[in-house]
């Protein structure tokens, strides 16, 4: 591991103020369950790592049912499982969070880091970089692409967005603070996702010196949700395709909807010819079959991973079926 500065401030300004404005020279440090290890495997090489442990308006984790759920960055997934509100009124994120398979990930991991985690992708974890391209050309469509995605990928990206609680949070329509030495600016979660472009961008619209300090979702006592991952194996892994729906319903028929997918594109991926199959109908095994197929409308399989189109068909017709039984 190269040798850092390691800073421990106890306010969001003084840590904003010691963050770069270029990418790559310093790094936020909240849980460390995703930095550490692509600190140790040469991946990130910050001159400066800016530690959040000491920040404590960044643990605020409140409910009003009213308002909504207001969550600082540095909650742990753990202290979110175990928010009795968030339980009763928010169960698809309670879900979300326990898909992170490890009492050590829930105990370190926060919110925070969770929504601007890396890409898992083995290419990028290999040192080849966040796109993979060698001599102006993409390694992965052609190469081991098996966990890559089916969507969003026309290039040049190809990894997918590993978060387990992005696709819920925006599903509910939830949104961020993100702080910096200018202020504040507050941005829907959505659009806290991009797809890169060329290898000088990043996968976040966060930039270099802002602080992700809040997440807020409003007031969802009238939603159906769920979320349903599909996975390899049930110990602690990332799923093959995670699918989060939020439904609004009126005398049985769903009057809006959002359905989003994990694992399935470089951002949570928005399924807006899923939400147009739901809205108006009264929920069947048909009509959300039928939302599952319209879910990877667009999708394109890379040479290994076609199998995830269907997963992608099943998870989001599991997930609309337990939402409208209030299973999360």
């Amino acid at each position: 591991m190269q040798a850092f500065e390691y800073a421990r401030p106890k306010t969001v300004r003084s840590a904003a103020h010691l963050l770069a404005r270029r990418w790559g020279e310093t790094e936020i440090l909240a849980g460390g369950t995703d930095l550490v290890s692509l600190m140790k495997d040469g991946v990130a090489r910050p001159r400066r790592v800016v530690s959040l442990r000491d920040v404590a308006e960044l643990r605020r984790l409140e409910f009003d049912p009213r308002m909504g759920l207001t969550m600082g960055s540095m909650v742990t997934l753990h202290e979110l499982i175990a928010k009795p509100e968030v339980a009763e009124y928010y169960p698809a994120i309670v879900t979300a969070a326990q898909g992170v398979r490890s009492e050590q990930l829930q105990n370190m991991g926060t919110v925070g880091g969770d929504l601007l985690q890396r890409p898992r992708d083995w290419y990028y974890r290999n040192g080849y970089g966040l796109l993979a391209e060698w001599h102006g050309r993409s390694l992965i469509p052609n190469g081991e692409n098996r966990y890559n995605a089916i969507l969003g990928n026309s290039g040049p990206a190809y990894f997918v967005s590993p978060s387990s609680l992005a696709p819920i949070l925006i599903a509910l329509g939830g949104g961020v603070r993100l702080e910096g030495p200018r202020g504040y600016r507050d941005v829907p979660l959505e659009r806290l996702y991009v797809i890169p472009k060329s290898e000088s961008e990043r996968e976040h619209s966060i930039r270099p010196d802002e602080v992700l300090t809040n997440v807020y979702v409003p007031s969802a006592s009238k939603i159906a949700m769920a979320v349903y991952e599909v996975r390899e194996k049930q110990a602690l892994d990332w799923p093959l395709i995670a699918a989060a729906v939020a439904l609004r319903l009126n005398d049985d028929k769903v009057e809006a909807a959002r359905v989003i997918l994990g694992q399935a594109a470089p951002i949570p991926w928005p399924c807006l010819e899923a939400e147009k199959a739901l809205v108006g109908k009264k929920v069947t095994e048909t009509v959300a079959a039928a939302a599952g197929q319209a879910a990877v409308h667009g999708a394109r399989a890379l040479s290994h991973n076609g199998y995830k189109i269907q997963l992608a068909r099943v998870a989001v017709k599991r997930a609309v079926m337990a939402a409208v039984k209030g299973v999360a």
